[in-house]
């Protein structure tokens, strides 16, 4: 795993522009970055990423499988009683999931270390899926990066296969799309995912969380062309849905999610003691407890973190008595969890994290996140990877 400087190109603003990529920069600071790239061996990419990102995902499943058959675990969780039936419904009905990414401390050497999972609303999808590739193919053609590189990258197509394989398991043949408004990075996200699955032959519609609404009989959730919503993809944590108004309405319609309900668990920072409880020990897992746990107090150097955090909001890093870095968020009256401290690999005083996607539960290709802080941000940069 190396650090390679590279020049950026000249017109890789405009091309952004042509793609639709309006958040390459974030409040005036940069995002999307390429005077460098990171560069793997196939080996290192199928061997220390690929295999244990399928194998992982493997295991969440199990821990799925026990979470819903336990109320003590259900409620550890911080899933709404009033919900429980309905995860477990999703669960038992196997609701189709289309992708998850699984965060990483790895360094090219030692096995990677699983720091998250993100399997509900992970981003940087666009990014990688298409315009990580544009550069790929423009830096090979300018004579930038050998004609032999390559990049684990085959998220496109692999999105495309699924929402092709989800289209006969539609009782509609229109999947609708949302997320909030005024957040550019989340509807480029759905954009790009909503060009996949009308690629895959779907009809596709939008609609803004906001602008959902509900029939007079509170049957049906509704666009705002009062069309009935009878399958989703959303880019709204379910950790916020099951605590709304409209969750009541969960009970009395038919709606087919993506991500299903069953999610709300593998994206659940309490899965992380969890699996350290199933699979002690495991090389890509990281000791892990729930704060309350009394075997929590045995580590030294930790990371505390919010069962519902997300992009780093309300997470802590503590070597003994000391906290040497702090994010502040909305997150933490629902608990924590304690997971071991494991550094990121640090190249020119930039932190590392290697986010790994998976698509139908086949390993999708990687995402590279840098940040001079230790812990990753919805700000820190994007940069892209080759193989060779």
């Amino acid at each position: 795993m190396f650090q390679i400087a590279t020049p950026p190109r000249v017109d890789w603003k405009e091309t952004a522009r042509e793609y639709g990529f309006g958040f390459h920069t974030i409040d005036g600071e940069p995002y999307w970055t390429e005077d460098h790239y990171y560069q793997f061996s196939l080996k290192q990419i199928e061997n220390d990423l690929e295999d244990p990102t399928e194998a992982l995902h493997q295991m969440s499943l199990k821990a799925v499988e026990r979470v819903v058959n336990s109320d003590e675990l259900l409620r550890k969780f911080q899933i709404p009683e009033s919900m429980w039936s309905l995860v477990r419904l999703s669960w038992q009905r196997r609701d189709p999931s289309l992708y998850s990414r699984l965060d990483f401390a790895y360094d090219g050497k030692s096995p990677a270390k699983l720091l998250e999972l993100n399997s509900d609303t992970p981003t940087s999808v666009f990014e990688l899926g298409l315009f990580s590739w544009i550069w790929l193919e423009q830096k090979v053609d300018r004579g930038d990066v050998p004609r032999h590189a390559d990049q684990f990258n085959l998220l496109q197509d692999l999105l495309v296969a699924r929402f092709r394989q989800l289209k006969g398991q539609l009782t509609d043949n229109v999947l609708h799309f949302c997320c909030c408004k005024e957040t550019e990075e989340d509807r480029g996200t759905v954009q790009y995912l909503q060009d996949c699955a009308e690629e895959a032959g779907l009809e596709t519609s939008f609609v803004y969380v906001e602008d959902i609404g509900i029939s007079t009989c509170g049957q049906y959730f509704t666009d705002l062309n009062n069309k009935s919503i009878d399958a989703i993809f959303k880019l709204y944590p379910w950790e916020f849905m099951l605590r709304e108004e409209f969750s009541k309405y969960l009970h009395t319609t038919q709606v087919q999610w993506f991500e299903p309900l069953w999610k709300c668990i593998t994206s659940n920072k309490a899965i992380l003691p969890l699996l350290w409880d199933m699979f002690p020990g495991h090389p890509n897992l990281l000791e892990a407890y729930f704060e309350d746990d009394p075997r929590a107090k045995q580590l030294t150097h930790y990371v505390r973190k919010p069962i519902f955090s997300r992009e780093g909001s309300n997470v802590s890093i503590h070597f003994g008595d000391d906290t040497v870095e702090a994010v502040e968020g909305p997150y933490g009256e629902e608990g924590f969890i304690i997971q071991a401290y494991h550094p990121l690999p640090r190249f020119n005083d930039h932190h590392v994290l290697i986010g790994s996607w998976l698509v139908d539960e086949k390993a999708a290709g990687i995402t590279i996140r840098e940040d001079v802080g230790r812990i990753t941000k919805d700000t820190s940069l994007f940069v892209p990877h080759v193989i060779w």
